[in-house]
Parts: structure tokens; sequence; C-alpha cells
């Protein structure tokens, strides 16, 4: 049979994956504030060890994930 023909069970799908979302934005969250933390741990690492381009490289990276969190948390918002 197809969804249409069972509303309540389309709803309860619907709703649990609403639910499975929220909880993955919650952890891609968490996920990427952990990986930042230590990308500009070891870009101040690179740095000390003369390895200007690639701190300069991993900080960007660290940038980059810190601007995912920025759509990540606006995402969670509109849940």
């Amino acid at each position: 049979m197809n969804d249409l023909n069972h509303p309540f069970e389309n709803g309860s799908k619907q709703d649990k994956d609403i639910e499975t979302l929220s909880i993955l934005l919650a952890h891609w969250i968490e996920h990427n504030k952990s990986h930042e933390e230590n990308f500009r741990e070891w870009a101040d690492k690179s740095e000390k060890l003369g390895k200007t381009k690639v701190s300069e490289m991993i900080s960007k990276a660290a940038d980059s994930l810190n601007a995912a969190n920025l759509y990540l948390l606006e995402a969670k918002k509109h849940i």
C-alpha cells in the first residue's frame, strides 16, 4: 500500500525523522566544535614548528568548520 492510504503512519514517520534530524544537528555541531578546537591547536603547533603555510591552511579549515556550525545552528532553530 502507498503511504497516502495511511496518513497517521506517515505523520509518525515524519515526526521520527524530525526528531532524528534534531539529534543529528546537535551531534554535528558538537562534533565540529571538537574538530575546530583540535585544528586550532595544531595550527598553533604548526606555526611554532615554522610551518606557516600549514598553520594557515589548518586555520582556514577551522574557520570553515566554524562557518558550517553557524549554518547548522541556524538550521536547528527552525526544527
